[in-house]
């Protein structure tokens, strides 16, 4: 489903260090941002129903049921360069996407854009 490389593994290995009980990858796709749809990741300790638990690089990450639809063969990773690091999304179901790189649309589905 998500591919999440050695780097961006890495990444999230050392900032869930700094995290307090056992927390898990949330990744998922709200409505909003330019292109009609965003891109949200984070840690949580709550599961919902139909959320898809899978683990990888020794990371447990959960998908909401929704999500799971714009994100299969999506791959993340974490690259540093001079002016800094950050996460990139490679989504092969992504028709469209924002200059920030955090929103984007699908054929199936154009979201509900926002003013950038």
């Amino acid at each position: 489903m998500i591919t999440i490389t050695e780097s961006a593994s890495a990444k999230i290995k050392e900032m869930l260090a700094e995290e307090e009980g056992n927390p898990y990858l949330r990744i998922g796709v709200t409505y909003g941002g330019c292109s009609g749809l965003t891109y949200g990741m984070g840690f949580d300790t709550e599961k919902k129903d139909g959320d898809e638990v899978f683990e990888q690089n020794g990371i447990t990450i959960v998908v909401d049921s929704n999500s799971k639809k714009y994100l299969a063969g999506t791959k993340i990773d974490y690259k540093e360069n001079l002016m800094g690091g950050g996460f990139t999304i490679d989504n092969p179901n992504a028709i469209a996407t924002c200059g920030c790189g955090t929103s984007f649309r699908t054929a199936e589905d154009a979201g509900k854009p926002e003013e950038c």
